[in-house]
């Protein structure tokens, strides 16, 4: 630890957290000192979305959010997104539809598709598109995961209205 450090206090998927940061420290790699290992560094510059994470329910680049920022706030991160036990209606998707060859980039998109759903829970296939267009995946599964965002989508409506 430099001299920089500090201590921080935030609620981590749900349950309250402290943490002691320096100052360069970004939340990549704080989630990796409490086991996290969803949100994955790929570029090193928010161009690609892996490490994508919620700060307050906003989607941000965990790899460009310094830690220290989080003091006070609440992250949520691709490991707490079931629901009792259970894969939510989009990670079960991802799976359904084989949306992801490495799985590298999956955790950055099921992340980004819980909010794209959350906004916008009837998307087309351009607003797919648009709202994904900062997720890069180097395998191209792009067909696989346009129908897993769509399959989510279909599933949850079709449970919100039984």
């Amino acid at each position: 630890m430099d001299d920089t450090s500090r201590q921080i206090r935030f609620t981590l998927n749900g349950r309250p957290v402290t943490a002691r940061v320096e100052s360069h420290l970004d939340l990549v790699d704080l989630l990796r000192r409490f086991d996290l290992f969803g949100a994955r560094e790929s570029c090193g510059q928010g161009l690609c979305g892996c490490c994508t994470v919620l700060v307050d329910g906003v989607a941000v680049s965990g790899c460009l959010t310094l830690a220290q920022l989080v003091d006070g706030r609440s992250v949520t991160t691709v490991e707490s997104l079931d629901e009792g036990g259970a894969l939510s209606p989009v990670q079960q998707a991802f799976i359904d539809e084989g949306a992801f060859q490495c799985g590298f980039c999956t955790p950055g998109f099921v992340m980004m598709t819980h909010e794209l759903l959350k906004e916008n829970p009837d998307p087309d296939e351009a607003a797919i598109r648009d709202y994904l267009a900062g997720n890069l995946c180097r395998c191209a599964a792009y067909p696989e995961i346009i129908r897993a965002v769509q399959t989510a989508a279909t599933r949850m409506k079709t449970a919100q209205a039984a």
